[in-house]
Formats: C-alpha cells, sequence, structure tokens
C-alpha cells in the first residue's frame, strides 16, 4: 500500500524556488560545446531547473563516465541501467570543453559505476590532471561516488590534489534506504574521512537535500558527524522532485530556515 500522501496534499512549489525556462546565448552555446564533443553534464542528465542560470553564467558540472547510473537512487533522474564500456576519451573532451568555456574552476561527478573494480576512479584522476594540461592554473573540483567503500580508489583521486573533494551524503541515516538504494551514510562518512587522512590539505566538501521528510534534529545530527569527519565544507539545498516517477518533496524548507541552519554549521566549524 501506498503510505505518501495524495497529490493534494503535497506542498506548491514556491515563488522563490520558480525558475525560467532554459534560454540565452550562453546557454546555446554550452549545449552546442557538450553536443559537439559528446559530452554530459549533471545539469541536463539529472534534468536539474537551474540549468538555464547555471549555464548562462557559464558554469557547468561535467558528469564522466557515461550517462548511465549503477544504482536507483529515488531522487535522482540520471538513466539507470548496464552502462556502456568506459570511454578513455572522455577527459581529453571535458577538459576541452573546459578551454572552449573559458573556466578557472570545473566541477567534475559521474554516475555509480559499481560494474568497475575501481568505481571508476582513474577516469576522475584522468580527468583531473586532462584540465590542468589544458589550462593553467585551472582549479578542479571533484563530486566522486562512494566507490563501494574502497579506499585504494578514493587514493587514486587524491594522488592528483584536486582542488576540493566532494561526496555527498545526501539525506539522513533513516531515509538512506528509500532515498539512496545501494549506498550506506557510514561508508560514506568512511569515504570523506579517508580523503581528509590521505591529503590533509585538500578541502573536503559535502552536501545534503531537504525536504524529504528528516527532521532538523536530524540535520544537525548529520552536521556534527560530519564535521568529526574532518569535512571542511557543507551545502544545504532544497530538493526538487525531477517528475513524478521521483520521491515527492514533503516540504519546502523556508529561507530562514536554512539561514539559522548556515548559523549553526559555521560555529560548528565548517568553513561554508
Amino acid at each position: 500500500m501506498d503510505s505518501r500522501p495524495a497529490v493534494a496534499d503535497r506542498p506548491r512549489r514556491p515563488e522563490w524556488l520558480r525558475a525560467p525556462a532554459p534560454a540565452g546565448p550562453n546557454y546555446r552555446e554550452l549545449k552546442e560545446i557538450m553536443d559537439r564533443l559528446d559530452l554530459h553534464t549533471v545539469c541536463e542528465s539529472a534534468a536539474c531547473p537551474n540549468i538555464g542560470d547555471c549555464w548562462n553564467r557559464r558554469t557547468a558540472t561535467f558528469m564522466i563516465l557515461g550517462s548511465v547510473c549503477t544504482r536507483r537512487c529515488g531522487f535522482c533522474a540520471v538513466q539507470k541501467g548496464a552502462p556502456a564500456e568506459v570511454d578513455f576519451d572522455e577527459p581529453r573532451r571535458v577538459a576541452e570543453a573546459a578551454a572552449q568555456m573559458g573556466l578557472r574552476y570545473a566541477v567534475v561527478t559521474s554516475v555509480n559505476r559499481d560494474d568497475r573494480k575501481d568505481g571508476g576512479a582513474l577516469l576522475f584522476a584522468m580527468t583531473i590532471r586532462a584540465i590542468r594540461e589544458r589550462i593553467a592554473g585551472c582549479k578542479v573540483e571533484v563530486l566522486v561516488p562512494d566507490f563501494q567503500g574502497s579506499i585504494e580508489a578514493v587514493g587514486t583521486v587524491m594522488a592528483e590534489a584536486p582542488d576540493c573533494f566532494n561526496h555527498n551524503t545526501e539525506t539522513v541515516p533513516r531515509l538512506y534506504r528509500q532515498v539512496r538504494l545501494g549506498a550506506r551514510y557510514e561508508r560514506s562518512l568512511d569515504v570523506l574521512a579517508a580523503a581528509k587522512r590521505i591529503r590533509p590539505d585538500v578541502p573536503t566538501k559535502s552536501g545534503l537535500m531537504l525536504g524529504l521528510g528528516e527532521t532538523v534534529e536530524e540535520v544537525r545530527a548529520v552536521m556534527r558527524d560530519l564535521r568529526r569527519s574532518r569535512v571542511d565544507i557543507l551545502t544545504l539545498g532544497q530538493y526538487l522532485r525531477p517528475s513524478p516517477r521521483h520521491l515527492p518533496v514533503l516540504r519546502y524548507v523556508p529561507p530562514e530556515e536554512f539561514a539559522e541552519l548556515r548559523r549553526e554549521a559555521i560555529a560548528m566549524g565548517f568553513a561554508h
């Protein structure tokens, strides 16, 4: 039996969260670059509603290791199934796209590749290297999967000293089974702690979505766990349902609540 609330009972998206349809010259140019170089972005693949705003500011998050994910998270619109073979030319094309976009700070993420022994860590390392070789002085942030807890895979990425190592915990432990199928909360904390242990000089970062049924105290508990794992940077964002097939939004968190959580996070020691 479906215990989710009826559609009529679900909250309506507030005006401050409404985004215009993607358009504009920068958006069209970035779309053409990605298509020509046969690249994927999480912006498109995950149906992010902010794609128009970000692309018009010439920012995008490259998604490597293909466009098909081996997991079936309830919040994510990325295609699920059996992925294709790894494309080892992808790092070169990502670097070329970053150069054509004029980036000084590139963000690289990926689908989960549980079919690969290293979870795709080698391609992350190759992409960091390719961007830096193509664009002198360009900083690179990586947003990695959990590599099924492989510390060796984390080490492969950290050997390239990314400018920021990001791994999202996404939600509170109680909701993992419905939100992050195939993931484990403790494993995500271990990945973050390992990255800091291997390269203490590299900032670590993690993020959570709010509005999936978590309580504020549960969010605070995750914040404390992240600080114990020596995470430097925290992002909190509103979950937005990408389609009717995905988990519903149970609450829209007001801006003042985000502001209060930010104050608490700074007091805990997060840099920002």
